[in-house]
């Protein structure tokens, strides 16, 4: 017996997921340029939400597409490689000159790299780990500390727009890298003969844990959570690589 294919009607229900995604990520582009900087930081955490559902949508609802895959890309890099580098370009880098100008296109370039790799190796990297920073990630960590800075009023001081520099700088490079970052896909992920199974009493108590903290003050606690994110990759890589050097050293003393 074939299965039903699902209602024309519901294809469109992650597509529209990942247009609001777009337009988010535009709206914040827009509110950069109008000086309303924490509304723009605001509309990017909006896109990381919608781009994280349409996704699942398609999933549930059986209508992955190829068309959804390229369409959810090309709103990804409107939403986390040109929104976050123009936001942080028109709140920091803009007064570094030509500096903060190379900045914003080492991330923006990163941005699209990162997007272009991930596409191209879905199907052969590890599903547990990220190859380099996530490109919503990257973006949480730029628009987390816009976000931050113009809601307590931080004045753009010549160090701050120098840690805005590094900030932009290592979000661009590290999404290139090979660091290993976690993805959670494989706690989510149901295994067979699991249907109807409840997901672990941790992980419920995990996620109310953590939304709990972030409500204390989303803007710190957003910008510190995706500031531990950012350098979690390196730890996770350094780790692998002591792995490794102690079994070449072990090889080579057996030899």
């Amino acid at each position: 017996m074939t299965a039903q294919k699902p209602h024309r009607g519901f294809y469109l229900l992650p597509n529209a997921f990942t247009t609001g995604n777009l337009f988010a990520g535009v709206f914040a582009i827009m509110l950069a340029m109008n000086g309303r900087f924490e509304m723009a930081a605001t509309a990017i955490f909006v896109a990381m939400l919608l781009d994280g559902m349409d996704g699942r949508v398609a999933r549930l609802t059986n209508t992955q597409s190829a068309f959804g895959e390229q369409y959810d890309s090309m709103a990804d890099m409107v939403s986390f490689g040109v929104a976050p580098a123009l936001v942080m370009y028109s709140y920091a880098l803009d007064s570094l000159g030509r500096v903060g100008l190379i900045a914003t296109f080492i991330y923006v370039a990163g941005a699209a790299l990162r997007l272009a790799r991930f596409n191209t190796n879905i199907a052969i990297v590890d599903s547990r780990f990220f190859q380099g920073l996530p490109s919503p990630s990257a973006a949480a960590l730029l628009a987390g500390f816009v976000w931050l800075s113009a809601e307590n009023r931080i004045p753009t001081t010549d160090f701050m727009q120098w840690i805005a520099f590094v900030l932009t700088v290592y979000a661009g490079l590290t999404m290139i890298s090979t660091a290993p970052f976690f993805s959670g896909k494989s706690m989510l992920k149901r295994k067979e003969g699991d249907v109807g199974k409840k997901p672990p009493v941790w992980l419920l108590l995990t996620l109310v844990l953590t939304f709990a903290i972030i409500a204390l003050d989303p803007a710190i606690m957003l910008f510190l959570l995706f500031v531990v994110y950012a350098l979690s990759g390196w730890v996770v890589f350094f780790i692998r690589w002591k792995k490794a050097r102690e079994l070449v050293d072990i090889r080579h003393k057996e030899d």
